[in-house]
């Protein structure tokens, strides 16, 4: 032990350490100075933790706190406040740099220790310094755009006054600053594993180290005696069904005597600290009884194969296609194209690991259980959690949360949490590492698909196949969703007259699948858009001029038979032409040596608001003539927060701080479903605008316009808004049905250079085109567009999840400041005909047309069509060798 005397944030502290004490925990843990984060396992891979030492930026959980005797020491809290912010957290804030927040105050303090010693830097010096800081939700644009902001603003060449938008400027299509923005940018925002209970037990998991066994016998007896133990937890003790149930109950919180995953949970131990919980984990022996492992659907669908789940098949659900004669229309075609494609199993990967807290407020058999944790769904996952305890009492709130992209429509720590304080009968914090968060969490699914295009002599297409078998991993969750949205979005932006398609999902011992980011259209879209390049190449037409002249249009149906009434995405075609063409020029010059230029479109149409989709939204106002909004409708970091304070300050003629959003608790607020499939600006938008034209009308009515004037008019404060869908499924035998009643547009155009020599490809620019209908707030469009853009260019390149290889941050391959690309954004706003004052969401479309766009151009500059995914060197090495 050593004493150590620090200056922290200018205050003079002292502290006595062991030789191992690292300057996060003594931050996060001994000072509650929770701004500074941990995403990676201490590896120094994330920059969440990052804080400044003697003037530099460094990483706090590398940094050992006896080296740093004398040291000064500045976190983002000795920055600034919300009321007294550094000019620094203005800029990222009025850049709109701030989505999730997790990382926002890491990148704030190596912004500072770089500005602080070049204070103009160039892009390729913030490049350079902010490399180890991580970011999934803005594809770091807006991130480099704050850090020149900030530049001006210390050079006195700008002001924030002068840039922050004023509501005289309007309230709608205008970039005002998120409400929750400054509140992250001071890393006062907290996420759950930010939260601390008084007399709190830390948890650890023992979970399977076999894809697929029979569990023998537990031996706890070591761990039970080791110290600082309070107990262990096994399924025998979950009084309820012991089932996360989305659709299938086939998951358990707890596994009773089967696993059928790598790190499938068995066992919880409880204790004082978390090194005691895992310390005494890793004492639990268990014996197994191994089963044959299946880890593809060629396994599991082979004739004899073991089922993994003895309630259902291993082929769980099927769903075919079918609209007009496919076959007979693809013979008679004059031109056609045949392939197969592969899509890998994908991490959604965001930055925040799966923290979860959970206690007991009140006493006995009537205490409330309270579950903090990150979903993005909090009635549903109460209701699930209800059920598969045993406890009706049961309150979600959700934390802020650090990015999700899908993986939190799934419940993941929250079962384990929840369980062991009920068990346990005191506060639980769960905080599973990096490794852990990545064994425990559901993926994107894998889709094998074997194709079909065909064209008349026209050009115009006549018929697509798509026979697709989607590995569902070791449990459904929401498998199904996925394979039927697929199907839903099956012909993309086209008419195409004759489908036949048939879905498959199929149990495996793999991690588990379910929803991310576009959730199964993004694996269709690569197939179709790939043979759609295809077709145009063989028929010798431009690509994009191939999909402007096959365009649905109005009157036409989608792939499920339904008719649509509005399509505007050939205008999307014409804005785009002149960058294509641009783009297109330009590759010319790199026809000699072994760098090769080339240009890929892809395109689709998102459906938003699926049949019989709900929203509710209360709607109240306050005696201080403010608006208080009473909504479950999770914000991540996609900027519902924006959404709701603008449209409601726009109707109600409100400045945006007297709207008030209460979104967190499952006792206070109203059903919205999930905030996933990009459905809440068009969903819960579409209840609110409802909810305040009822407040307007009850108003108009009494002649008043303030909360004093209704009340003496007897007119209720409080109204309920509601926007529902008209229900309807596909025909289990046809697939035919009603599709989304509106859709986004999107044209991704990829300029990519590949060297012939090494098989690398690198992204040059990305070029999205979109037509949401009315921007809302245009600086959170393109943080999603921008964001996606690069979670897509990782998906086609680089990233592959490879269950229990992929551990951290560097083995996923996680997209870096290094990897960044240059982004363009064209918008057109086409007012939909029952979008939330014309407007829809955008949040997971560009995800579905990157990939095809990479892989497209991959192939317009060196011949090599890739066919599965990711398009990594040695596949491009292995596709230029087949075309020699």
């Amino acid at each position: 032990m050593k004493k150590v005397r620090l200056t922290i944030n200018g205050m003079p502290k002292q502290f006595v350490v062991g030789t191992d004490r690292v300057l996060l925990d003594l931050l996060r843990d001994d000072l509650r100075l929770t701004g500074t984060k941990q995403s990676c396992d201490r590896k120094g891979q994330c920059g969440a933790c990052t804080v400044i030492v003697n003037g530099k930026a460094v990483h706090s959980c590398l940094t050992k706190v006896i080296n740093l005797d004398g040291a000064e020491v500045i976190t983002v809290e000795g920055l600034g406040t919300p009321d007294n912010p550094h000019l620094i957290q203005e800029a990222f804030v009025l850049a709109g740099a701030v989505q999730c927040g997790y990382c926002t105050p890491g990148m704030i303090m190596a912004t500072k220790a770089l500005l602080d010693k070049n204070p103009d830097p160039d892009n390729g010096e913030i490049k350079q310094a902010l490399a180890h800081n991580l970011c999934r939700c803005t594809g770091y644009v807006k991130i480099i755009d704050a850090v020149k902001l900030a530049g001006r603003f210390l050079r006195g060449e700008a002001t924030p006054d002068k840039v922050r938008p004023d509501f005289k400027d309007g309230t709608l299509g205008v970039s005002h600053p998120r409400p929750t923005a400054m509140l992250k940018a001071c890393g006062l925002a907290e996420f759950a594993a930010d939260i601390q209970f008084q007399d709190a037990l830390e948890v650890a998991v023992v979970r399977s180290t076999e894809h697929h066994a029979v569990i023998k016998s537990i031996d706890t007896k070591a761990a039970e005696t080791m110290p600082g133990v309070i107990g262990v937890m096994t399924a025998k003790d979950i009084k309820g069904t012991n089932r996360l149930k989305m659709i299938f109950p086939d998951q358990p919180i707890l596994c009773e005597n089967k696993v059928r995953t790598l790190g499938d949970p068995i066992l919880v131990v409880a204790a004082e600290t978390k090194a005691q919980a895992q310390a005494a984990a890793a004492a639990v022996t268990i014996a197994y009884d191994p089963l044959p492992v299946m880890m593809t659907p060629a396994e599991a669908m082979a004739e004899g194969a073991v089922q993994i789940h003895a309630e259902f098949p291993n082929v769980c659900f099927r769903q075919p296609q079918v609209k007009g004669d496919a076959e007979k229309a693809l013979a008679q075609s004059a031109f056609m194209v045949e392939a197969e494609f592969q899509t890998q199993m994908n991490h959604q990967a965001p930055t925040e690991p799966e923290a979860c807290v959970a206690y007991l407020e009140g006493e006995g058999e009537d205490a409330q259980l309270v579950v903090i944790g990150r979903s993005i769904d909090i009635h549903t996952h109460k209701a699930m959690l209800q059920e598969a305890l045993g406890w009706k009492n049961v309150r979600y709130e959700e934390a802020f949360a650090g990015g999700q992209f899908g993986i939190k429509a799934a419940i993941t720590s929250e079962g384990i949490a929840a369980a062991a304080a009920l068990h346990f009968r005191r506060p639980i914090r769960y905080i599973p590492s990096l490794a852990e968060s990545m064994l425990l969490t559901s993926k994107r699914h894998p889709f094998s698909m074997k194709v079909k295009l065909g064209a008349d002599k026209d050009g115009r297409l006549t018929a697509y196949a798509n026979d697709f078998i989607v590995n569902s991993g070791a449990y459904e969750t929401l498998g199904i969703v996925v394979i039927t949205r697929a199907l839903q979005m099956l012909s993309g932006s086209y008419h195409i007259p004759n489908i036949k398609a048939m879905g498959q999902l199929v149990y495996t011992n793999n991690a588990a699948g379910s929803v991310a980011r576009g959730a199964g259209p993004p694996q269709v879209a690569f197939a179709l858009e790939s043979a759609m390049d295809m077709l145009a190449e063989k028929m010798g037409i431009d690509p994009l001029e191939f999909r402007r002249m096959t365009s649905l249009k109005p009157g036409e149906s989608v792939s499920t038979g339904a008719v649509i009434d509005q399509w505007p995405f050939e205008g999307l075609c014409d804005a785009i032409r002149p960058h294509y063409d641009r783009a297109k020029k330009e590759a010319t010059a790199f026809r000699d040596g072994p760098v090769k230029r080339g240009v890929g479109i892809a395109c689709t149409a998102f459906g938003i608001a699926q049949p019989g989709d709900e929203a509710t939204v209360d709607v109240e106002l306050d005696p201080d003539d403010a608006i208080t909004i009473y909504a479950a409708a999770a914000d991540p970091g996609e900027g519902t927060d924006s959404m709701l304070t603008q449209i409601t300050a726009h109707l109600m003629d409100l400045p945006m701080e007297k709207v008030h959003l209460v979104t967190r608790n499952s006792d206070q607020t109203t059903g919205t479903g999930p905030a996933a499939a990009s459905r809440i600006t068009y969903m819960v938008g579409g209840a609110l605008v409802n909810a305040l034209e009822q407040m307007k009308a009850a108003m108009t009515e009494a002649g008043v316009t303030n909360y004093e004037g209704l009340k003496k008019a007897g007119k209720p404060t409080r109204y309920t808004g509601k926007k529902n869908v008209t229900a309807g499924q596909l025909d289990p035998k046809t697939g035919q049905g009603p599709t989304f009643e509106s859709q986004v547009h999107n044209i991704q155009m990829a300029e990519v250079e590949v060297n012939t020599e090494t098989g690398e490809a690198r992204v040059i620019k990305m070029t999205s085109a979109v037509d949401s209908g009315p921007v809302i707030n245009p600086k959170n469009l393109e943080g999603q567009l921008e964001g996606g853009m690069d979670q897509g260019v990782g998906y086609a390149l680089r990233e592959e999840y490879i269950h229990g290889r992929t551990k951290d941050w560097v083995t996923f391959k996680f997209p870096t400041m290094k990897t960044a690309f240059d982004m363009e954004v064209i918008i057109r706003e086409t007012p939909r005909l029952k979008g939330t004052l014309g407007s829809t969401g955008i949040g997971e479309m560009t995800m579905v047309s990157t990939a095809p766009a990479v892989t497209n151009a991959i192939k317009d500059a060196c011949g090599a069509r890739i066919y599965d995914l990711p398009a990594t060197p040695d596949k491009i090495k292995a596709a230029l060798a087949k075309e020699e």
